[in-house]
């Protein structure tokens, strides 16, 4: 993939993460993100889901600001951001991508999981899509592209997939 598109795809999630549009994420923007999806579900963020979730998340910045050397109490511009994803994530391939991502999509799929049978259902997926701020027009397409079983549910090694084959090039919508 050329460096172009994934610094595009990691500005796009950078900016959805940059609420304030102050041009810096810290672990404000990660707890921001963590409660709007658990208010989009009616998750109460002291429940199991919640508190599973929201550590996940803050889990995930951790690591990130701890990679960047800027303590969690710290804080990100663009530049820091996309060097840090690339060194940590994208550049180690799938191993990266299970370490930093595979516990966040896990506590999300748990979340989105409201029926209990352990799959993603497209409406359940759609919740998801609109609570971190992607575009709900785009959710029944990115499901189909995601399900490579075809069993009309998502799995968390298939979010993974995705997510991987997306800022790999692969695949070609907007998911984060």
């Amino acid at each position: 993939m050329s460096t172009s598109v994934q610094e595009q795809r990691l500005r796009r999630r950078f900016d959805m993460w940059d609420k304030n549009g102050d041009g810096t994420i810290d672990r404000s923007d990660w707890e921001g993100e963590a409660k709007r999806i658990l208010l989009s579900f009616g998750e109460n963020e002291n429940s199991p889901k919640g508190r599973a979730l929201t550590d996940a998340y803050l889990g995930m910045w951790d690591h990130i600001a701890e990679e960047a050397g800027v303590g969690r109490d710290g804080a990100l511009d663009f530049d820091r951001f996309q060097a840090v994803a690339a060194a940590e994530v994208l550049d180690r391939g799938q191993d990266g991508f299970d370490e930093v991502l595979r516990p966040t999509i896990s506590a999300i799929a748990g979340l989105c999981d409201t029926d209990g049978d352990g799959q993603i259902s497209p409406q359940e997926f759609q919740r998801w899509i609109v609570a971190i701020g992607s575009n709900e027009a785009t959710a029944g397409t990115a499901f189909k592209l995601i399900d490579t079983d075809g069993d009309g549910h998502l799995s968390v090694d298939e979010l993974i997939a995705a997510v991987h084959r997306y800022h790999s090039g692969e695949l070609e919508f907007s998911l984060l």
